[in-house]
């Protein structure tokens, strides 16, 4: 919501709700004050305003980049966030990109490299068996291996380790720089001058180096940096798609000055307000506006996720990126660029998209503890040998502290959650669920209300034959042949479902002459002779027959959410016909398994109240939305969100994007439309509802597993920094060669990816 200033009084931009002014709680953001009801919507805003404010609210310049994870960042040009390292997106969404630099960068390194990285990790896992043939030159080939992969693949991960000391934001990349840097520089001084190192670091007279576990840090990482950056370059197509919604040019309207029109095709952009637009059927309507003239039906599915087209006159408004179906229209441009329904569409999605926390916000702000820990146990180690342990008391305390940085090497930090997450997508993606990323995965679980949209969700998403009525006189198998053979020469979805359902029943259908379409309100045409008209009351009432005779079944079947047309033969009513969207099959039993879990079910649907109640009374939900616009969709959502609920958002259509990047989790059906995949973090690919609760399930599951790994990765660091430091050696003289810390460090690895292959045997 955008707080607005009115006479005094100004509304709270995280709830709604009015506040005027003295309000102890306010704050100036962007040179504006922003006044709010209590401390607790303060405290939000603070956290997030991108997330609060409408997109008007804070402006952007073109090629102005922002970070996900911390939205106050904001820079000139690409770049990486200088508190968590993430690639920095662009503020303003784009409708084309030339594609990321940073990944195509990151899989040179990688590949690139790769193969050094196995080489050099077989040397060193070879044990004796490649010493004859190598013999002392071992130890400077793994060095010729390693060092490409350090130095060249792993540069982009030194550089943000270092802007992380720089801006004192310690997160991960910290850990990494430290940890690969430790190692490495540990095993260059043991090639190059094996003499500093005291012999109880020698095994056969060689100082044991440890070039393989560098270069598989840097392998590794830079492998999950490409998973990631691919996973976030396919949420942008989100947008990418909803911005080539709109056609590319517009038929402008100009007076000749003799009172005729010059036509003209003109880019888009160049539209203004006021502007006379022609649009021809089969063409999407340019910007939003009004019509001037013309008759037609406009399919506006892509936006309002109904599958009926809307009839349009003269006075009526029409919505940028909408298909003109039929007749010609011409019609007044009032909205233009940011100001149209897509453009705003776009915003909405993006602002919600970039509102989200990821999971890994909490790991740098562990990591960010973890790190100054092991720095400080390292130099700790280091001083304490240096000035208290026995000759050569440095060399000690210099092995010691690197012992004690190999040790707390994030590997096994680093794998606990990804690793969870690999195993947990591929058993989800086995039952039919797609998790976009980790954190739907770990906010699934916590879901307590659940937003449905109606058509496509709850719904199959298409009309079907619903039933009919036959006049007296009139056979209900005449009424539907008659129906259906006029309705033979119409595309139009309801006139397919009566087609379909004659022929379901093996009618003779008779060939229609003289067919005419009325736009949106119904067709007329001749059948076997006869004059015949079927649609609704407005066609009835223009060809003077009585329909009110019907009118109470009519009633009765609109109360069951089906949409009604009537049928004239020669003139009078012969019956009436009734094409409705029916509800799935499984959506019962889904919705009945959801709320056994204890959540709340919400109804959000573009479709009238009356059809949306009687969906709603089917299927006993309590709360029920009809005649909701996406950007109604999207306030819901905020609502229940302000007022302490978790939210999951299910849904289908175009209409439903906003709505799905705002909810705490966006679950979209895989049988709709590709905007809304793109917008969502999970993915039911059959359209089947039944899958919320396996990725309920799956989400406890998955939690809980990353919680044991987090457990593993930590308690090897809390035994093996002290034991490696030195703490046993005054009593027990044992010492933690580097060597031992990195077996450690793989073995906690290990330990990590052992128990994350547990989840694959988890019952969804």
């Amino acid at each position: 919501m955008t707080p607005t200033q009115d006479n005094g009084v100004s509304k709270d931009p995280v709830c709604g709700m009015t506040v005027k002014p003295g309000s102890p709680h306010h704050v100036m953001h962007a040179g504006k004050e922003y006044r709010f009801c209590s401390a607790n919507c303060l405290d939000k805003f603070k956290v997030e305003p991108q997330r609060y404010l409408a997109p008007a609210e804070a402006p952007a310049p073109d090629g102005e980049y922002t970070c996900p994870m911390h939205p106050e960042v904001r820079q000139s040009g690409p770049g990486a966030c200088p508190k968590c390292g993430m690639a920095l997106e662009p503020v303003q969404p784009q409708a084309e990109v030339e594609g990321n630099l940073e990944l195509r960068d990151f899989r040179r390194r990688f590949w690139w490299t790769l193969p050094l990285t196995l080489v050099v990790t077989a040397i060193a896992m070879s044990g004796d068996l490649l010493d004859p043939l190598l013999g002392t030159a071992r130890p400077w080939l793994e060095l010729a291996l390693a060092s490409p992969v350090v130095l060249w693949s792993g540069w982009p991960f030194f550089v943000r380790g270092v802007h992380s000391i720089l801006n004192r934001h310690p997160n991960m990349w910290t850990l990494i720089g430290l940890g690969t840097s430790a190692a490495y520089l540990y095993s260059v001084a043991a090639t190059l001058a094996p003499g500093l190192f005291p012999a109880s670091f020698r095994i056969e007279g060689q100082v044991a180096v440890y070039f393989e576990a560098a270069a598989v840090i840097i392998s590794l990482t830079l492998f999950g940096q490409i998973l990631e950056l691919k996973a976030r370059s396919e949420t942008g197509a989100a947008i990418r798609a909803l911005l080539g919604l709109a056609p590319k040019t517009a038929r402008r309207l100009r007076d000749d000055g003799e009172g005729g029109n010059i036509e003209e095709d003109i880019p888009l952009a160049h539209v203004h307000p006021g502007d006379r637009l022609r649009v021809r059927p089969g063409e999407k309507v340019p910007v939003d506006g009004v019509v001037l003239e013309g008759y037609s039906a406009v399919d506006e599915s892509m936006l309002t996720g109904e599958p009926m087209p809307v009839t349009k006159a003269a006075g009526d408004a029409l919505i940028g990126a909408t298909l003109n179906s039929s007749g010609a229209l011409v019609m007044r441009a009032d909205k233009v660029g940011a100001e149209t329904v897509l453009a705003r569409i776009v915003q909405m999605v993006a602002q919600a998209q970039r509102s989200r926390a990821p999971m890994q916000r909490l790991a740098d702000v562990v990591a960010g503890y973890f790190v100054v820990g092991v720095v400080a146990a390292a130099i700790l180690t280091f001083i304490v040998w240096g000035l208290f342990g026995p000759q050569p008391s440095w060399a000690y305390g210099l092995i010691n502290a690197v012992a004690v940085l190999i040790i707390a090497c994030p590997c096994a930090l680093g794998l606990a959650t990804p690793m969870s997450v690999m195993v947990a997508t591929g058993k989800a993606a086995s039952h039919g669920v797609l998790f976009r990323d980790a954190a739907a995965i770990e906010s699934m679980r916590r879901v307590d209300t659940l937003i449905v949209d109606k058509t496509g969700t709850l719904t199959e998403g298409k009309p079907m034959f619903h039933g009919l009525v036959a006049a007296p006189g009139w056979s209900e198998e005449d009424v539907l042949r008659i129906a259906a053979s006029l309705d033979q020469g119409s595309e139009h979805p309801l006139a397919q479902a009566l087609v379909a359902e004659a022929r379901r029943r093996e009618l003779r259908l008779s060939t229609a002459e003289s067919f005419e379409s009325a736009s949106g309100i119904g067709a007329r045409g001749a059948v076997a002779g006869q004059a015949v008209a079927i649609g609704n009351t407005t066609l009835m009432q223009e060809a003077g027959v009585d329909w009110q005779p019907l009118g109470a079944q009519a009633e009765a079947l609109r109360l069951e959410g089906a949409s009604v047309m009537f049928l004239a033969v020669a003139g009078k009513a012969a019956g009436l016909v009734a094409v409705s969207d029916p509800i799935k099959a499984s959506t019962r039993e889904a919705l009945d398994s959801l709320r056994a879990s204890g959540l709340a079910i919400v109804m959000a649907t573009g479709d009238g109240l009356t059809t949306a109640n009687s969906v709603g009374r089917q299927l006993a939900i309590d709360e029920v939305h009809g005649e909701v616009k996406p950007e109604d969709k999207d306030a819901l959502v905020a609502r229940l969100q302000a007022q302490g609920r978790i939210v999951a958002m299910v849904g289908d259509g175009i209409n439903d994007a906003p709505a799905l990047a705002r909810a705490d989790v966006g679950i979209a059906m895989g049988t709709g439309a590709d905007v809304a995949m793109n917008s969502a973090q999970i993915t039911l690919v059959k359209g089947d509802l039944r899958g919320i609760a396996s990725a309920r399930r799956l989400s406890e599951a998955s939690v809980r597993n990353m919680r044991q790994n987090l457990a593993f990765a930590f308690l090897y660091n809390a035994l093996g920094v002290p034991i490696a430091a030195g703490v046993l050696y005054p009593f027990t003289g044992l010492l933690l060669s580097p060597m031992i810390a990195a077996l450690a460090m793989s073995f906690s690895s290990a330990s990590v990816v052992t128990n994350a292959l547990r989840l694959r045997q988890a019952k969804i």
